[in-house]
């Protein structure tokens, strides 16, 4: 499997259960869901902005230490727990995305670690 690159940054949390932060495949890179936590994966406090942008953040960081960049993203999944976040997410997720990338929202029943908000994507490897 050595088309298969797995992909690690410091600058996020790490995971704690099997998977990878991200994995580099086939001229691309699928990014596991973020949820807003530190690098040190303590969970953010305050509003779903402030967590949308921790969860947006994480995913810059590990694209760009793969080389890559958020701008490269082409497609995205936003969780969130409930639709009625979703005019405040959304307002922080364009600031991030604002080549607007495919998308999907669900709203979902529960998150890991009881948050209100995880975000994955896939990008083009390259920093294009």
């Amino acid at each position: 499997m050595s088309d298969i690159k797995h992909i690690s940054s410091q600058r996020a949390a790490q995971p704690v259960a099997p998977y990878s932060q991200a994995i580099a495949a086939a001229g691309q890179i699928f990014v596991s869901g973020q949820i807003p936590a530190d690098a040190q994966g303590n969970l953010i406090e305050g509003s779903i902005a402030e967590k949308t942008k921790a969860c947006c953040e994480a995913l810059k960081n590990i694209l760009e230490d793969a080389g890559s960049g958020i701008h490269r993203v082409v497609k995205t999944t936003v969780f969130i727990t409930t639709m009625d976040n979703f005019a405040e997410m959304n307002g922080v997720y364009g600031e991030y995305f604002k080549h607007k990338p495919a998308r999907s929202c669900v709203a979902v029943k529960e998150l890991p670690k009881g948050v209100p908000v995880e975000i994955e994507c896939v990008a083009l490897q390259g920093s294009g």
